[in-house]
Protein backbone atom coordinates (compact mmCIF):
# COMPACT_ATOMS: atom_id res chain seq x y z
CA UNK A 1 0.00 0.00 0.00
CA UNK A 2 1.86 3.44 -0.88
CA UNK A 3 -1.10 5.45 0.02
CA UNK A 4 -1.44 6.94 -3.49
CA UNK A 5 -5.04 6.10 -5.48
CA UNK A 6 -4.50 4.27 -8.62
CA UNK A 7 -5.73 6.47 -10.70
CA UNK A 8 -3.74 9.29 -9.93
CA UNK A 9 -0.50 7.78 -10.12
CA UNK A 10 -1.63 6.81 -13.99
CA UNK A 11 -2.56 10.46 -14.10
CA UNK A 12 1.18 11.20 -13.11
CA UNK A 13 3.07 9.26 -15.34
CA UNK A 14 1.54 10.74 -18.64
CA UNK A 15 1.81 14.49 -16.95
CA UNK A 16 5.59 14.01 -16.25
CA UNK A 17 6.26 12.85 -19.55
CA UNK A 18 4.53 15.62 -20.73
CA UNK A 19 6.30 18.45 -18.51
CA UNK A 20 9.88 16.90 -19.48
CA UNK A 21 8.91 17.17 -23.09
CA UNK A 22 7.96 21.02 -22.31
CA UNK A 23 11.23 21.87 -20.73
CA UNK A 24 13.60 19.80 -23.04
CA UNK A 25 11.34 22.29 -25.97
CA UNK A 26 11.99 25.09 -24.43
CA UNK A 27 15.73 24.06 -24.09
CA UNK A 28 15.90 23.80 -27.78
CA UNK A 29 14.09 26.92 -28.37
CA UNK A 30 16.15 28.67 -26.29
CA UNK A 31 19.27 27.62 -27.75
CA UNK A 32 17.78 28.34 -30.99
CA UNK A 33 16.97 31.59 -30.32
CA UNK A 34 20.30 32.45 -28.87
CA UNK A 35 22.24 31.25 -31.64
CA UNK A 36 20.02 33.23 -34.15
CA UNK A 37 20.82 36.22 -31.81
CA UNK A 38 24.60 35.40 -32.22
CA UNK A 39 24.43 35.02 -36.07
CA UNK A 40 22.07 38.29 -36.24
CA UNK A 41 24.95 40.11 -34.45
CA UNK A 42 27.78 38.87 -36.17
CA UNK A 43 25.80 39.48 -39.66
CA UNK A 44 25.49 43.37 -38.55
CA UNK A 45 29.88 43.02 -37.90
CA UNK A 46 29.84 41.24 -40.99
CA UNK A 47 27.85 44.13 -42.88
CA UNK A 48 29.68 47.05 -40.97
CA UNK A 49 33.17 45.26 -41.68
CA UNK A 50 32.27 45.33 -45.29
CA UNK A 51 31.71 48.93 -45.89
CA UNK A 52 34.36 49.50 -43.99
CA UNK A 53 36.18 47.87 -46.79
CA UNK A 54 34.49 49.03 -49.10
CA UNK A 55 35.49 52.97 -48.23
CA UNK A 56 38.73 52.12 -47.80
CA UNK A 57 39.48 50.10 -51.12
CA UNK A 58 37.44 53.13 -53.29
CA UNK A 59 39.99 55.94 -52.69
CA UNK A 60 43.17 52.96 -52.85
CA UNK A 61 41.69 52.32 -56.32
CA UNK A 62 41.22 55.83 -57.14
CA UNK A 63 44.66 56.66 -56.19
CA UNK A 64 46.51 53.47 -58.01
CA UNK A 65 44.65 54.62 -61.28
CA UNK A 66 45.52 58.25 -61.09
CA UNK A 67 48.50 58.70 -59.58
CA UNK A 68 50.32 55.76 -59.97
CA UNK A 69 49.26 54.71 -63.47
CA UNK A 70 48.25 51.29 -62.52
CA UNK A 71 45.70 50.12 -65.81
CA UNK A 72 42.25 49.19 -64.26
CA UNK A 73 42.26 45.36 -65.79
CA UNK A 74 45.02 44.50 -63.13
CA UNK A 75 42.80 45.76 -60.31
CA UNK A 76 39.68 43.56 -61.49
CA UNK A 77 39.22 40.54 -59.42
CA UNK A 78 40.01 37.20 -61.66
CA UNK A 79 37.36 33.75 -61.99
CA UNK A 80 39.73 32.03 -59.78
CA UNK A 81 40.17 34.93 -56.41
CA UNK A 82 36.63 34.93 -56.54
CA UNK A 83 36.17 31.00 -56.46
CA UNK A 84 38.72 31.03 -53.57
CA UNK A 85 37.39 33.83 -51.75
CA UNK A 86 33.64 32.39 -52.05
CA UNK A 87 35.00 29.11 -50.48
CA UNK A 88 36.41 30.62 -47.59
CA UNK A 89 33.64 32.18 -46.97
CA UNK A 90 31.54 29.36 -47.33
CA UNK A 91 30.91 27.88 -43.66
CA UNK A 92 29.54 30.70 -42.11
CA UNK A 93 28.81 34.03 -40.99
CA UNK A 94 32.01 33.88 -38.30
CA UNK A 95 34.46 32.97 -40.99
CA UNK A 96 33.00 35.86 -43.41
CA UNK A 97 33.11 37.97 -40.40
CA UNK A 98 37.09 36.80 -40.21
CA UNK A 99 38.09 36.98 -43.60
CA UNK A 100 36.46 40.75 -43.96
CA UNK A 101 38.72 41.63 -41.09
CA UNK A 102 41.48 40.48 -42.37
CA UNK A 103 40.86 42.36 -44.77
CA UNK A 104 40.60 45.12 -43.04
CA UNK A 105 43.81 44.46 -41.49
CA UNK A 106 44.83 44.69 -45.27
CA UNK A 107 43.67 47.59 -46.24
CA UNK A 108 45.35 49.35 -43.62
CA UNK A 109 48.54 48.31 -44.54
CA UNK A 110 48.09 49.47 -47.97
CA UNK A 111 46.96 52.94 -46.72
CA UNK A 112 49.99 52.47 -44.40
CA UNK A 113 52.30 52.41 -47.23
CA UNK A 114 50.91 54.64 -49.84
CA UNK A 115 50.62 57.58 -47.36
CA UNK A 116 54.04 57.23 -45.64
CA UNK A 117 57.07 58.58 -46.63
CA UNK A 118 57.76 57.89 -50.86
CA UNK A 119 61.18 57.72 -52.11
CA UNK A 120 63.18 60.46 -51.68
CA UNK A 121 63.42 62.97 -54.01
CA UNK A 122 66.74 63.21 -56.26
CA UNK A 123 68.74 66.28 -55.46
CA UNK A 124 69.13 68.61 -57.83
CA UNK A 125 72.85 68.56 -60.26
CA UNK A 126 73.62 72.27 -58.65
CA UNK A 127 73.46 70.94 -55.25
CA UNK A 128 74.66 67.87 -55.78
CA UNK A 129 77.97 68.73 -57.35
CA UNK A 130 78.03 71.50 -54.38
CA UNK A 131 78.90 68.69 -52.06
CA UNK A 132 82.08 68.09 -54.47
CA UNK A 133 83.00 71.80 -55.28
CA UNK A 134 82.58 72.41 -51.56
CA UNK A 135 85.06 70.81 -50.40
CA UNK A 136 87.92 71.62 -52.48
CA UNK A 137 86.82 74.87 -52.66
CA UNK A 138 87.32 75.00 -48.85
CA UNK A 139 91.23 73.27 -49.27
CA UNK A 140 91.96 76.53 -51.45
CA UNK A 141 90.89 78.75 -48.95
CA UNK A 142 93.03 77.11 -46.35
CA UNK A 143 96.06 76.59 -48.28
CA UNK A 144 95.62 80.30 -49.24
CA UNK A 145 95.68 81.36 -45.79
CA UNK A 146 98.39 79.34 -44.87
CA UNK A 147 100.70 80.65 -47.37
CA UNK A 148 99.33 84.01 -46.58
CA UNK A 149 100.70 83.63 -42.66
CA UNK A 150 103.53 81.66 -43.83
CA UNK A 151 105.11 83.98 -46.72
CA UNK A 152 107.23 86.59 -46.43
CA UNK A 153 106.15 90.07 -46.67
CA UNK A 154 107.78 91.30 -49.79
CA UNK A 155 106.68 88.04 -51.75
CA UNK A 156 103.16 87.91 -50.94
CA UNK A 157 101.80 89.40 -54.68
CA UNK A 158 104.11 86.20 -55.95
CA UNK A 159 102.02 83.83 -53.76
CA UNK A 160 99.05 85.28 -54.29
CA UNK A 161 98.95 85.54 -57.99
CA UNK A 162 100.20 81.84 -58.28
CA UNK A 163 97.50 80.40 -55.89
CA UNK A 164 94.56 82.98 -57.27
CA UNK A 165 95.57 81.47 -60.83
CA UNK A 166 96.24 77.91 -59.96
CA UNK A 167 94.41 76.60 -57.64
CA UNK A 168 91.01 77.46 -58.14
CA UNK A 169 91.42 76.26 -61.31
CA UNK A 170 93.17 72.51 -59.91
CA UNK A 171 89.87 72.66 -57.68
CA UNK A 172 87.44 72.96 -60.51
CA UNK A 173 89.65 70.32 -62.38
CA UNK A 174 89.50 67.87 -59.53
CA UNK A 175 85.66 68.41 -59.11
CA UNK A 176 85.08 68.17 -62.45
CA UNK A 177 86.71 64.61 -62.36
CA UNK A 178 85.40 63.86 -59.37
CA UNK A 179 81.62 64.17 -60.15
CA UNK A 180 82.07 62.30 -63.38
CA UNK A 181 83.78 59.46 -60.94
CA UNK A 182 81.30 59.62 -58.77
CA UNK A 183 77.87 60.23 -60.53
CA UNK A 184 78.90 59.37 -64.29
CA UNK A 185 78.67 55.67 -66.08
CA UNK A 186 74.85 55.68 -66.71
CA UNK A 187 73.12 56.29 -69.55
CA UNK A 188 72.01 59.58 -69.61
CA UNK A 189 75.22 62.44 -69.79
CA UNK A 190 76.13 63.55 -65.72
CA UNK A 191 75.43 67.49 -65.14
CA UNK A 192 78.55 68.89 -63.70
CA UNK A 193 77.04 72.54 -63.92
CA UNK A 194 80.40 74.18 -64.32
CA UNK A 195 78.97 77.47 -63.93
CA UNK A 196 78.37 76.92 -59.97
CA UNK A 197 81.33 75.08 -59.71
CA UNK A 198 83.97 77.64 -61.13
CA UNK A 199 81.54 80.30 -58.56
CA UNK A 200 82.31 77.69 -55.81
CA UNK A 201 86.25 77.83 -56.57
CA UNK A 202 86.73 81.10 -57.03
CA UNK A 203 85.05 81.92 -53.72
CA UNK A 204 88.08 81.32 -51.68
CA UNK A 205 90.20 84.18 -53.88
CA UNK A 206 87.77 86.58 -53.69
CA UNK A 207 87.79 86.40 -49.84
CA UNK A 208 91.31 86.25 -49.45
CA UNK A 209 91.38 89.10 -51.17
CA UNK A 210 88.85 90.65 -49.16
CA UNK A 211 90.67 89.65 -46.17
CA UNK A 212 93.83 91.13 -47.20
CA UNK A 213 92.55 94.44 -48.18
CA UNK A 214 90.75 95.05 -44.90
CA UNK A 215 93.82 94.06 -42.85
CA UNK A 216 95.97 96.57 -45.08
CA UNK A 217 93.11 98.85 -44.46
CA UNK A 218 93.04 98.41 -40.42
CA UNK A 219 96.88 98.58 -40.56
Amino acid sequence: MTGVPEGQAADEGPWASYVAAAQRLDAVRRAASSAAGEQAATLQAAQQELASVRARLAPQRARLVQDLGVPVATLAVRPDERALAAQAVATGPETILAALRQARSTADAADAAMIGPGPAAPWRPWARNLLVYGPFAAAVLIVQIVLYLIAPSGSLPTYALLCGLSMPLLAFGLGWLTIGFVYGGGPVKVDRTPIVGAIACLTPVLLTCMGVGLLAFIR
